[in-house]
């Protein structure tokens, strides 16, 4: 069976984001990592040095500021493509003040 699906983002490739929103989106990308971390842990994965799918194992167990800038890079592009697309929807962002 051939795979027909073409996927079809939301073009926001005019969409800026603010110096406030870049940081942002360093911070959630860790967090997004330390999530996916989190559920690879609860679901029986541990380090090693090759991804295996069969022992459950993965290099990308490790802190965000040891991954590879690839891995980081993956990370920073889910967020920033979330982050353009709430603002392409119409939202905004703010800060609140404490």
């Amino acid at each position: 069976m051939e795979n027909k699906y073409n996927p079809k983002p939301i073009d926001v490739s005019k969409v800026i984001l603010s110096d406030d929103l870049i940081a942002l989106s360093e911070k959630l990308a860790e967090n997004v990592h330390e999530i996916w971390a989190f559920e690879r842990i609860k679901d029986g994965w541990s380090y090693g040095v090759r991804r295996d799918d069969i022992k459950k194992e993965t290099p990308c167990l490790v802190r965000y500021s040891d991954l590879s800038e690839d891995e980081k890079k993956y990370d920073r592009e889910v967020v920033t493509g979330i982050l353009k697309t709430i603002l392409k929807f119409g939202y905004t962002i703010s800060r609140e003040k404490i």
